[in-house]
């Protein structure tokens, strides 16, 4: 089995010519969900080279932005520094199958939080969930169609914005659906032509504190 960190490490500096892969800019759903939102402690989990958390930052949100490979992190941390907003973002290596951020927050943001390893991803956004504040929000964007060309369009099978709220299980009596839909963007796709892709759009909100009374939490 292909180390983790190993394998997320190789992407970063072997693809673009060891330039950064992303766009830095913010995930234009992230950006919608979180428009008008009272800054607080956000966490961006797998925050790949930090657009979303940069512009988190930028909006006064104090972020905490996680993810395995270090040189991604590496990035984050110059891209802040770039944009002034250095003060308010924060710098964690987890593997997330392994470790958790410490504390809790206002906002939590998974963003295509999908992996071609062996990832507890249930788990994970459940824990993430339970990290939340009381008025929290998780928001999980993800792929609901595949991009013209992918090899993987044929052979997986994406859930639904249902299916991904469904799989989360979260307690009805402690948790709320916000938002759960499905959102059209275009994009360039294979070979240069234009494309529309579907996200998978799902924002839980957190209701109550976790019980005092025992009960076994998600």
């Amino acid at each position: 089995m292909q180390d983790v960190e190993e394998f997320w490490e190789d992407l970063y500096l072997s693809r673009a010519g060891g330039a950064n892969i992303w766009s830095g800019r913010v995930n234009d759903q992230l950006a919608a969900e979180v428009d008008g939102l009272q800054p607080g402690r956000a966490l961006d989990l797998g925050c790949g080279e930090g657009g979303d958390a940069i512009h988190l930052a930028r909006l006064g949100w104090q972020v905490t932005a996680v993810d395995v490979s270090p040189t991604a992190l590496a990035r984050v941390a110059a891209a802040a520094t770039a944009a002034g907003v250095s003060s308010r973002v924060t710098t964690e290596r987890h593997d997330l199958a392994q470790s958790f951020p410490a504390g809790r927050f206002d906002l939590v943001a998974a963003m295509f939080f999908q992996s071609p390893l062996d990832l507890p991803r249930q788990q994970v956004l459940r824990r993430a969930a339970t990290s939340l504040e009381v008025g929290g929000r998780l928001v999980l964007v993800e792929h609901g169609s595949f991009p013209e060309g992918s090899e993987h369009q044929h052979d997986v099978e994406l859930p639904t914005p249902d299916e991904l709220f469904a799989s989360l299980d979260l307690p009805a009596s402690d948790f709320s659906p916000v938002t759960v839909e499905s959102r059209s963007r275009e994009v360039a796709g294979h070979q240069g032509h234009s494309g529309t892709l579907q996200d998978s759009v799902v924002v839980v909100r957190r209701d109550r504190p976790p019980s005092r009374t025992g009960q076994r939490t998600p």
